[in-house]
């Protein structure tokens, strides 16, 4: 895991509303975008892990012990 848990409650709730306004309220081209990113977001707030994080060799959890 390398989110902490304000960065995956965000991921979260950002990408069920992009899922939801993708699904109900947009059309086109824009509820696509909206739905994949919302998707994705959802997913790796889901998770706890972000593939971008992780190929930065960086994360929002901070590690404890040494």
């Amino acid at each position: 895991m390398n989110e902490a848990n304000w960065d995956r409650i965000a991921r979260v709730v950002v990408g069920a509303a992009l899922l939801l306004a993708g699904f109900a309220a947009l059309e086109g081209v824009v509820a696509v975008v909206a739905i994949v990113v919302g998707l994705i977001l959802f997913v790796t707030g889901t998770v706890g892990w972000c593939p971008i994080y992780a190929a930065l060799k960086t994360g929002t959890r901070k590690l404890t012990g040494a």
